[in-house]
């Protein structure tokens, strides 16, 4: 066993011996990770702050489950993964996009990007990017995700799979899946404004 793990083993001792020190030692380790997971897939309409207390709470709940089979940041990541989703559901409200609740500037990127006329303009990026968010708020926590993961963020199925612990095979249905509702529901909003 290296000194490193040595060391980290031994503060995760501390942390259940309730040292606060030790404490503050993990959570400043573990919150650049933290951050970025959630802030990549918290709700919009909460701050990324409040729900990394709410990883690191159920982190340290939880601390005495850790086994030490997976490195620790993995296990964090899949706890702070899970909370994310389970915040998704909670707060997840599936409206109807209708092309008439559009902005302008999103009917505008939408248009031209159906039409696959030049590349877009910065300002037309943008409502497309906005856009896609809306988009994917219509998916299920899980889907938007798998999204998210493969098409936003390219990472590998083989990355997804062992954030989550799905296998690669319900990853890459899921991915397709969550595409297809993707189209549908696009092609959903362009047909009721054609009528």
């Amino acid at each position: 066993m290296s000194n490193e793990s040595q060391d980290f083993t031994e503060l995760l001792h501390r942390v259940q011996q309730r040292d606060e020190a030790a404490a503050k030692n993990l959570v400043e380790h573990l919150y650049p990770l933290v951050f970025r997971i959630v802030h990549a897939h918290r709700p919009r309409e909460m701050a990324a702050e409040d729900l990394c207390q709410e990883v690191f709470m159920h982190v340290f709940t939880r601390l005495h489950q850790f086994r030490g089979n997976v490195p620790f940041d993995h296990w964090v990541s899949r706890i702070a993964v899970n909370t994310c989703i389970d915040q998704l559901r909670r707060k997840r409200v599936r409206p109807e996009l209708r092309w008439a609740d559009l902005d302008e500037g999103y009917a505008t990127a939408l248009e031209a990007t159906l039409a696959e006329t030049a590349p877009p303009s910065t300002q037309q990026a943008e409502y497309a990017r906005e856009l896609v968010a809306l988009l994917l708020a219509r998916l299920s926590p899980q889907d938007r995700l798998i999204i998210q993961w493969l098409e936003l963020e390219e990472r590998t199925v083989s990355e997804i799979s062992a954030l989550t612990g799905w296998s690669q095979t319900l990853v890459k249905v899921r991915a397709f899946r969550a595409r297809r509702k993707m189209r549908k529901a696009l092609e959903q909003q362009i047909n009721k404004e054609a009528q």
